[in-house]
């Protein structure tokens, strides 16, 4: 995708103002520009900043468990609150991403970093007033030692900041992150994110006299910086958060009006009728977020919702348009063959699934940065073309000579004049005569129909797959597609099992095929190894669920790391979303870009809502008046 004149000026003054940026301190990091808040930034600026404190705030978890109040390491079921990457509930980060703007984070623990013009390394500077729950300081040595545990502990962590050697003490308030390479625009800002432990306590003592093992999970309650903290627990049942009366970053701008709630209630419910049940009663759960399109269409007719009592809302949340898709693990035999890989996508029936279950409320998903530039679409040209070309013969040659583009089963009616439109598709693709396609891919590798069944010409074995889910959502998606691969011989079951199996096999990779969100921002880079790469695909617990071990890959990956600009990033990112698409490692499902919420009249809400990652319920607050009406008139809801 080339980018306009306008762009491209405004590109070159973005470099320019970073360069002059770099070696001085700044309280916000961004990488498409200068944040809207700039320098005297107060608060975000759909926050009540006069927001009242008070209430609780009660969720279900479903399906679920915990066993650990330990998220950074492979093993356990982390407790709701928790988080495997950044703070979660519990812990502070140097610096917190936004809400409402991409690829831009802001002061929390660092209250400003710097980076020299060859992006070498950073320099984080620590706020004096951050503390952890004890009263003691957050000191240089936490952020050394986390960073430590965390990249020798956490996947997630370690493949992050892959390229940060060392974290070395200047001062007692500032701490440098050493690279190993030049040019990586995006690690100085992304440093930003790493969690902030407490080295004190875990090098501690348990009551019993134990001593503590950051590499191991755990029931004890740790310590913590952040704005809440665990009050209860019943392990795998209920876990209680309380607000700390006296956080520190209270009067942090990323924390003014957020955070109102004095407790959170997290009540794990193992069948999800049962918990859509405790819902439409009210007292267990207050904000639904809702991911059934037959739900969403249907069921909100009980009595509450009827009364006024329960409000549905939909909210616009662009970063969400990401890829969902049957995920093929290339690791299993099966999935080795690009033309078997092509086959099983051009067998999911998409227009026919949203119609008929999804009430049309879905956009098919062509690509992994769905709805951004970063896109890939029509032929490459340009900047895109000039890196492909560098690989033109390790590539599929689609990749140079076909537009990638998804088989359609039935042709979308015209909307309303007020409605978007369909793109049109010529000329108009039915099932007979994709299946057909479908059947020429698979003889090509190797396969042929015999008896009903699709069978490998040399072993005569059946073509059979297992599908993984943990829930009856996973039914609804995959039943459809079972049904399709049937008609052409191929064997495919649903194989449902409970959340800490699930985790255990999606970690150690153990499954054929599963669905997942590939979630992606408007500024990809580091975080791209984890997806995609070599060494990923060997590392248990890593997001490349696919086993991609693809040179050509692991190149794009680079070059989306260390674009100069914005226009190189375009570029790579086109690129290696082109070279994903026409491997075909992932069947593409489809994407909503909005939220879904259903919720108890018991909130003040902002008048107005980040439409980049969708509503902040951090922003919201008890209405006292709302919730004793509520509790007058249902009994339990509080």
């Amino acid at each position: 995708m080339r980018v306009g004149k306008t762009v491209l000026t405004a590109a070159v003054l973005v470099l320019a103002a970073a360069a002059s940026q770099a070696q001085e301190w700044q309280t916000s990091s961004s990488l498409m520009g200068e944040t809207k808040y700039g320098k005297d930034f107060k608060h975000y600026d759909y926050v009540n900043p006069d927001a009242p404190k008070g209430g609780t705030l009660n969720s279900v978890v479903s399906p679920g468990t915990f066993d650990s109040f330990n998220p950074y390491i492979v093993r356990g079921s982390p407790a709701a609150g928790l988080a495997p990457f950044g703070g979660g509930l519990l812990y502070d980060t140097l610096m917190e991403q936004s809400i409402d703007e991409p690829s831009v984070s802001h002061a929390l623990i660092a209250d400003a970093f710097k980076y020299p013009d060859d992006y070498s390394s950073a320099t984080y500077r620590l706020d004096p007033r951050a503390k952890w729950h004890d009263g003691q300081p957050i000191t240089v040595d936490d952020v050394i030692w986390s960073f430590n545990v965390l990249k020798a502990n956490s996947p997630m962590y370690n493949r992050y900041y892959e390229n940060v050697t060392e974290a070395v003490a200047l001062n007692d308030r500032e701490v440098e992150f050493r690279f190993n390479q030049k040019g990586n625009r995006e690690l100085p800002k992304i440093i930003g994110d790493l969690a902030v432990l407490p080295k004190h306590w875990w090098e501690g003592t348990d009551a019993s006299g134990k001593k503590r093992d950051i590499t191991q999970p755990t029931l004890e309650p740790p310590l913590g910086s952040a704005a809440y903290k665990i009050e209860s627990f019943k392990p795998g049942a209920e876990i209680v958060w309380k607000r700390v009366d006296d956080y520190w970053a209270a009067k942090v701008p990323v924390k003014v009006g957020r955070e109102n709630f004095d407790t959170r209630k997290y009540i794990y419910i193992q069948d999800r009728t049962a918990a859509w049940q405790a819902f439409t009663k009210g007292g267990f759960e207050d904000i639904h977020p809702e991911a059934s399109s037959r739900y969403w269409a249907t069921f909100y007719n009980f009595p509450a919702f009827n009364a006024g009592d329960v409000i549905k809302q939909e909210f616009k949340a662009t970063a969400r348009a990401s890829m969902q898709g049957f995920v093929m693990n290339t690791r299993r035999p099966l999935f080795q063959d690009r033309k078997v890989r092509e086959a099983l996508t051009y067998a999911f029936d998409f227009e026919t699934m949203n119609r008929t279950i999804f009430f049309g409320f879905n956009t098919r998903v062509s690509s992994y940065f769905t709805g951004s530039e970063l896109a890939s679409s029509g032929l490459p040209k340009g900047k895109e073309l000039e890196i492909l070309n560098q690989y033109k013969d390790q590539l599929p040659p689609e990749v140079f000579t076909t537009e990638y583009r998804l088989p359609v089963y039935e042709q979308p009616k015209a909307q309303p004049d007020d409605r978007p439109q369909p793109v049109p598709v010529s000329p108009p693709q039915q099932e007979r005569a994709i299946l057909r396609e479908v059947v020429r891919l698979f003889a090509e590798a190797g396969w042929k129909i015999q008896g009903g069944k699709m069978v490998n010409e040399k072993t005569g074995k059946p073509f059979t797959i297992e599908i993984l889910g943990n829930d009856e959502t996973d039914g609804v998606i995959a039943n459809p597609y079972i049904n399709m691969l049937k008609k052409v011989g191929v064997t495919a079951t649903l194989r449902i099992v409970d959340p800490n199996q699930y985790v255990e096999r999606v970690n150690n990779f153990d499954f054929d095929m599963l669905t997942s969100v590939l979630a992606q921002s408007e500024s990809p880079g580091n975080e791209q190894r984890d997806f995609w790469s070599t060494k990923a695909a060997d590392t248990p617990g890593s997001r490349n669920l696919s086993g991609i071990k693809n040179p050509v890959v692991d190149a794009l990956v680079d070059k989306v790391i260390f674009a100069t600009d914005r226009e190189d990033l375009v570029a790579a990112s086109n690129a290696l979303d082109r070279v994903l698409l026409w491997n075909f490692y992932v069947v593409p499902q489809y994407t909503r870009p909005v939220v879904w919420l259903a919720y108890w009249n018991k909130f003040g809400i902002p008048e107005k809502q980040p439409t980049y990652v969708g509503p902040d319920i951090e922003s919201w607050w008890i209405d006292p008046e709302k919730e004793k009406a509520l509790a007058a008139k249902y009994k339990g809801v509080n």
